[in-house]
């Protein structure tokens, strides 16, 4: 997965293979393949949140003088 890759474009990935399941666009096949997909993009959706939950909670906590 692309960890250069901005956290809007991958909810915006997400978004599209939701929409081809609920559209039955996928097959069987496709359907594992954007599953695994999905799966790699939430992580690394995950991650960034984390990340900047994480620094925002530094500057919070240690205000500049």
């Amino acid at each position: 997965m692309d960890n250069t890759l901005k956290y809007e474009e991958a909810v915006a990935q997400l978004e599209a293979i939701l929409r081809k399941m609920e559209n039955n666009q996928l097959d069987i096949d496709s359907l594992t393949e954007q599953l695994k997909k999905a799966q790699q993009l939430v992580k690394l959706c995950k991650e960034k949140l984390t990340k900047t939950d994480e620094e925002i909670q530094k500057i919070l906590n240690n205000p500049q003088q």
